[in-house]
Parts: structure tokens; C-alpha cells; sequence
């Protein structure tokens, strides 16, 4: 009888979101599981932009749709005017980006950007031979999450702000001015790379180069080239977009600090070797080798401390002191395995549950310790901030003693009589969400 029940929860773990998905026009591996909102054409137009066909019918040329929307939309022809697309000695005009038929107009996308652009589209193309995390495959990294097929839409909607960096390019270079300049500058880059999961802008102006690019910044040249000699001091594009080169993923030795990595590698040597060249720019070699003997050992540093606690967590596993249970709450999503066999997940090999679902409260203090409090004392000596780097591994101290403490709680106080099933796996959260994704 068991066993039957099992199969029937198989099939309706499989079945329920293809049926519930008839009909979707979603992307990625899970896109039968998820329906688009409207903000999803202007996040990822090449998939999902749909052109307006019942107000405005004909073929236009440039010269008509700025005379045009000069009167609908003047931001957008003001930005454009003063662009070096209006102001090269053969101006591109509307229909170059959008077409010329006004019931088939196009958003653009890298790739139309890339017939005019081909070596900038190439060099962000190139970025995907590494992997995860990069701009190029941002998007394919949202959309192929489990959890963005099955959570409520408003809060993996939010991501795609950042994500959709890999499917247009105005996330750096605003529409309709495309300004380098505009792009050059960090505030361009920490429009996404701010907050707890990647604490860039706090550790970059903590660091001597941001707080001389806080004083005297406004005053720098931002028209010139990102090269050897042209910026006083360097800044996120001068680092890692070096020369104007669009591959931002060719230096990240340590895989911005989220995953252990071998330094020894001939990938890594090569990367390394690529940091070394940047830094000479201004600084002498040993001043790079003294960083990366720094950077090195507060990565050996921080995964001894992590790796360590995790171990506390995995006995609690095993010893089914977590509280509520992987079987107390709900499954990890769309996985029929968890619904059968349900199991905690802790630590990078066995995925990053506790980022977007209902976990037990020493989960998710480990999960803040290793995404969180980790990532900025290595973003903060990856940067140059080396007294970021001290306060993050302080506060990764203090939280590896809590989870401590609180494992030796769970292991001598009698579990509590708490019917966890009817709290975590019922009520809005759970069920409207399982019907109206």
C-alpha cells in the first residue's frame, strides 16, 4: 500500500506542473512550468518581446520615427541625440535597432547590437567557456533553476533585473545614449553587484582604489579608453573589462569566492597570470605576488572554518536532530525524489536550498556564514579591502560559534511536539502558490 502511494505521488509530482504549464511560453529547461509576466519582454526581448500590431501600422524611416516620437517619448530621442550613434558621420538611425515596420518593431538584443559590434558580442560570448558564475550566462542561470518554476512569480521576477545582463545590453549602456563613458563607471556595475550576495561596491570603496576613485573620480576622463595610463587609479571595468574587452569571467581565480577551487590549476595559472599583467600596470611585481599570497590564505582560511561547520550540521543530519526535518516541510521543487526520500541539503555539492526555500533555522544561519559573511571577507581581499576582509572573517567567527552552541542546544534539549506538516506545509505561501505560478 506504500509502495502505491509512493508511485501516485511520483505521478502527480511529474504530472501536475506539465499540466499546469499548458499553454506557457516560458524559457529555459523548466519552461513548460512557468508563464512569462509582461516585464519578461523588456528583461529578455529576444524570447518573449511580442510587437504592438493594433495601434500603429506602416514603414517608417528613421527621420519619420524621430520626428514622431520627439512629440511621444523625448527622453528617449533627447538620449539619442547626444549618442555616438547620432553623431557618427553616418548617423544609425531607429530602423537599424528596431526594424522599419512598425507592426514587427524588435527590442534589441546582444546579438543585434553584435552586427554592428561583432567583437564585443564575441568577447561576451566567450565568457560561457567558463561557466557559472558569468554576464553571459546570467539568464540561463535563472531560468533553469528549479526554484524559478516554482516560487511565487514576484520574487523570481526581481532577479531577472540583474540576470538579464546576457540578454541586452542596456543593463550596462542605458538606452538610448549607449554612453561608454556612463559604462565605464562603477555605479554602472553595482546597480547589480551591491547587497549581502556580492557586497562588490562596499569592498571596492573600502578599498584605496575606490576611496580615491570617491575624491577625485568626477573629475576623471571617462571618455578615454580603459588602458594603461588613462585612469589615475582602477575601477571595476578598468579591472575586469581591461582594454574594453567584454570577457569579464577571465580573471575570477577563486569563482568569486562561493566554491573551492585548486589555484594550482592550469586554468587558474593562466587567470592568475592575467591578474599579475593588470596590477603591473601601476604596481611593481611583488606588490602582486604579496596579494595573492594574502588572497590564497584567507581562502585556505575561510573553507577550513566552513567545511568544519558544515560537519556540525551533517551529524545533526544524521542524527535527525534538525528541526523540522526535510520531511517536515516542503519538498525541494520539482523533484520527485524529495517528496519519496527527503533529505536536508547543506553546503555548495548538495545545492543552495536554503537561499530560496523553507529550511531549519541552523540551515539557514550556515547558509548566511558561507554565501553571505564568505563571499565578502573574499570579496574584500580580492578587491584590496583588507580591513573588510578582517570584519567579515569576524563576523564569520561569531557565527560559527552560534551554530555551535545552538547544535549542542538541539542535541540535549528533547525535540518539541510540533506538528511542523500542518505549520510549514499548508497555508498561503504553499498553496496558492502550487496553483497560480
Amino acid at each position: 500500500m506504500r509502495i502505491a502511494g509512493y508511485l501516485l505521488v511520483i505521478f502527480l509530482q511529474l504530472s501536475w506542473p506539465a499540466l499546469a504549464g499548458i499553454g506557457a511560453q516560458g524559457t529555459g529547461e523548466f519552461a513548460d512550468h512557468w508563464r512569462p509576466d509582461p516585464m519578461h519582454e523588456y528583461w529578455d526581448p529576444g524570447a518573449h518581446h511580442r510587437p504592438e500590431t493594433e495601434r500603429v501600422a506602416g514603414v517608417f524611416t528613421g527621420e519619420e520615427c524621430l520626428e514622431c516620437h520627439a512629440a511621444i517619448t523625448p527622453g528617449i530621442v533627447k538620449d539619442w541625440r547626444t549618442s555616438r550613434h547620432a553623431l557618427a558621420d553616418k548617423p544609425v538611425l531607429c530602423p537599424a535597432c528596431h526594424g522599419e515596420d512598425h507592426q514587427k518593431l524588435i527590442f534589441p538584443t546582444p546579438q543585434t547590437c553584435g552586427a554592428c559590434h561583432p567583437q564585443r558580442l564575441a568577447q561576451m560570448e566567450e565568457e560561457k567557456k567558463y561557466g557559472f558564475p558569468s554576464h553571459a550566462l546570467a539568464m540561463e542561470r535563472a531560468v533553469d533553476a528549479k526554484h524559478f518554476a516554482d516560487k511565487p512569480k514576484a520574487e523570481v521576477t526581481s532577479c531577472l533585473q540583474c540576470h538579464s545582463v546576457a540578454t541586452k545590453c542596456d543593463s550596462c549602456h542605458t538606452r538610448h545614449r549607449f554612453d561608454a563613458a556612463e559604462a565605464r563607471r562603477p555605479e554602472a556595475c553595482i546597480t547589480c553587484h551591491s547587497g549581502p550576495p556580492h557586497p562588490d561596491d562596499e569592498t571596492f570603496f573600502n578599498s584605496a582604489h575606490g576611496r580615491k576613485y570617491r575624491l577625485e573620480g568626477k573629475n576623471w576622463a571617462w571618455n578615454n579608453p580603459l588602458k594603461k595610463g588613462n585612469y589615475p587609479a582602477p575601477t571595476c571595468a578598468y579591472c575586469h573589462m581591461r582594454d574594453g574587452n567584454h570577457q569579464v569571467a577571465d580573471k575570477a581565480v577563486w569563482k568569486f569566492g562561493i566554491r573551492e577551487i585548486n589555484p594550482t590549476s592550469a586554468e587558474n595559472k593562466i587567470k592568475r597570470k592575467r591578474w599579475m599583467e593588470l596590477c603591473a600596470d601601476c604596481h611593481p611585481n611583488e606588490i602582486g605576488e604579496t596579494f595573492f599570497q594574502a588572497l590564497d590564505s584567507e581562502r585556505s582560511t575561510a573553507w577550513q572554518q566552513l567545511y568544519n561547520v558544515e560537519k556540525i550540521l551533517k551529524k545533526l543530519r544524521s542524527d535527525t536532530l534538525l528541526s523540522p526535518s526535510a520531511s517536515e516541510r516542503p519538498p525541494y521543487p520539482m523533484e520527485w525524489l524529495a517528496t519519496v526520500w527527503p533529505k536536508e541539503r547543506i553546503g555548495f555539492y548538495e545545492g543552495q536550498a536554503s537561499a530560496f526555500y523553507n529550511v531549519s533555522a541552523i540551515e539557514r544561519d550556515y547558509f548566511e556564514m558561507w554565501y553571505f559573511s564568505n563571499l565578502g571577507a573574499y570579496k574584500g581581499m580580492a578587491h584590496g579591502a583588507g580591513e573588510m576582509a578582517k570584519k567579515f572573517h569576524e563576523r564569520m567567527d561569531a557565527e560559527a560559534r552560534a551554530i555551535g552552541v545552538e547544535a549542542e542546544r538541539l542535541r540535549h534539549t528533547k525535540k518539541e511536539g510540533v506538528d511542523w506538516k500542518a505549520l510549514w506545509m499548508r497555508g498561503e505561501y504553499t498553496e496558492f502558490n502550487r496553483d497560480h505560478n
